[in-house]
């Protein structure tokens, strides 16, 4: 299985998904670590990525799920995905055609107020992610229908509990 934790930068995307992984035995990846060094330096910079800039990042993460479900690998995956096009997009084979998704790759959306992320990221350190970037993240967000919702307000281990129990895991 395959969980894509997802949210605006801030939300707690890899902290909940390492502390996930780690309360499962299952494999974490980052999907920041998938940016190219261009990438990294415009968001460094506080330049939004435009879609050119996204697509060799959404095509490497594509790749990676499809080789994780091939391996049969649990996978918990922060990944922003704030668009449906996107989220869409990742559970495509590079064919276009469509993944054998099934109960195979899950989606964990970690909502927050833009004044609590806000908090959250001018708390935050060693993190090349600049908040100036926070209002085109909210801008470009489009919360998914079809995940499981989390108040990211929580204190962590709650959340994850939340989520194991929402997806019986």
């Amino acid at each position: 299985m395959i969980i894509i934790v997802m949210g605006v930068s801030g939300s707690g995307k890899t902290t909940i998904g390492k502390l996930l992984a780690d309360s499962l035995d299952w494999e974490f990846s980052d999907a920041d670590s998938f940016h190219s060094p261009e990438n990294v330096e415009k968001m460094r910079c506080a330049i939004p990525l435009s879609e050119a800039d996204r697509m060799p990042w959404l095509q490497d993460l594509q790749t990676a799920i499809k080789h994780w479900l091939q391996e049969n690998k649990n996978v918990v995956l922060a990944c922003s995905a704030l668009k449906d096009s996107y989220r869409q997009f990742l559970v495509l084979d590079s064919d276009g055609s469509a993944n054998a998704k099934g109960d195979r790759i899950k989606l964990v959306y970690l909502k927050g107020s833009y004044e609590l992320i806000q908090m959250r990221l001018q708390e935050r350190s060693n993190h090349y992610m600049s908040e100036k970037l926070l209002d085109s993240q909210f801008y470009t967000l489009e919360e998914p229908l079809d995940a499981l919702c989390i108040d990211v307000a929580q204190p962590p281990q709650i959340i994850v509990q939340n989520i194991r129990t929402a997806l019986e895991i």
